[in-house]
């Protein structure tokens, strides 16, 4: 199927976040005294903005391959494979996913509005507001990062496990996964699409100790 190409591309942009996420975790503590407070206020948010950034970038890579994945994964799944078998574990943990790509989507697009508004600015103010917007994006940005962190191996796990299953059944599926985009696209003007109904399952532990 043609969402097999993405999954390249997603499975890179999950490890550069945990990536990012390790480096802070191995340095955050040594920047910090016995109770858990900054030794240096700006040395201590200069490693955070920096890890927010690495992490920001490799969360437009879902944004831009992730829905077509996911439309793909849900029409080529069906019911017994979110019971049980193989993904069953990583279908349960795509669960809250919609959510994590609409809310990046509307902080991207928010940025591209910001953008627009400032177009026609002196060079100066403009470099000054964009670096301050695109700090407060990345922030923002983090908790979603971190939400992919573990939802986005989940994603490329089971795009890998389906894609051969895709192929067999090309012709049964490609309207399903058609209408399973429409659906699962992140939009800035309705609600994230409900998933399939599956056992609640506990929420994985988040990977590191990001703060």
């Amino acid at each position: 199927m043609t969402w097999r190409r993405h999954l390249p591309a997603l499975a890179s942009a999950a490890a550069g976040i945990n990536e990012a996420s390790d480096a802070w975790d191995a340095v955050s503590d040594s920047l910090c005294d016995a109770d858990g407070w900054p030794l240096d206020d700006e040395v201590y948010a200069d490693g955070k903005v920096k890890r927010d950034a690495e992490a920001w970038k490799h969360t437009e890579v879902f944004l831009d391959h992730g829905p077509e994945v996911l439309a793909g994964v849900r029409a080529a799944a069906d019911g017994p494979d979110y019971v049980e078998g193989p993904i069953s574990d990583d279908l349960r943990r795509l669960r809250g996913i919609d959510t994590t790509l609409l809310r990046a989507e509307e902080l991207r697009h928010e940025w591209d509005q910001i953008m627009a508004l400032m177009d026609g600015s002196q060079p100066g103010s403009l470099q000054l507001y964009q670096e301050r917007a695109e700090e407060h994006r990345n922030s923002e940005g983090w908790h979603y990062a971190h939400e992919l962190s573990y939802q986005g191996p989940a994603l490329v796990r089971v795009g890998e496990s389906l894609a051969d299953r895709a192929d067999v059944e090309r012709p049964a599926l490609a309207e399903q996964v058609r209408v399973a985009l429409a659906r699962s696209t992140p939009s800035t003007h309705g609600a994230p699409p409900a998933s399939p109904r599956v056992p609640p399952a506990s929420h994985p532990p988040p990977p590191g100790r990001s703060r």
